[in-house]
């Protein structure tokens, strides 16, 4: 009876928990692509600026592509930017994180980046 119990134990606490999977986006899907020459001093950082997107899946199905995850927190960061004048967005990063629970996925993607204003 107790190694029935420990068994069954073990399996609730093996069901019970979740697993997770973090990566960074390293190839340049960028949505707005520009070159902007940094090499002088014609510019002041004004801060940093992030977004983020969510979606979930049942028995894996629900949500839409990774890259329209990626693309709805860029957009996200944008919206959180309010860029004025001549500010942009630089360095621009998107990191994915995945959350799995038995039958159920969350897909997270937060996109950071640099803003910057020209001063010239």
């Amino acid at each position: 009876m107790k190694k029935f119990l420990f068994a069954s134990v073990a399996c609730l606490a093996l069901l019970c928990t979740s697993c997770g999977v973090s990566r960074q986006a390293t190839a340049n899907s960028n949505l707005t692509q520009t070159e902007v020459v940094l090499a002088k001093k014609n510019y002041k950082v004004i801060g940093q600026v992030s977004g983020e997107s969510s979606q979930n899946y049942w028995f894996g199905i629900g949500g839409l592509s990774k890259k329209s995850l990626g693309e709805s927190a860029m957009s996200d960061m944008y919206k959180n930017a309010k860029l004025t004048g001549s500010q942009a967005i630089i360095n621009v990063n998107v990191s994915y994180k995945n959350k799995f629970i038995l039958v159920y996925t969350g897909a997270k993607a937060i996109a950071t980046g640099t803003v910057i204003e020209f001063t010239e």
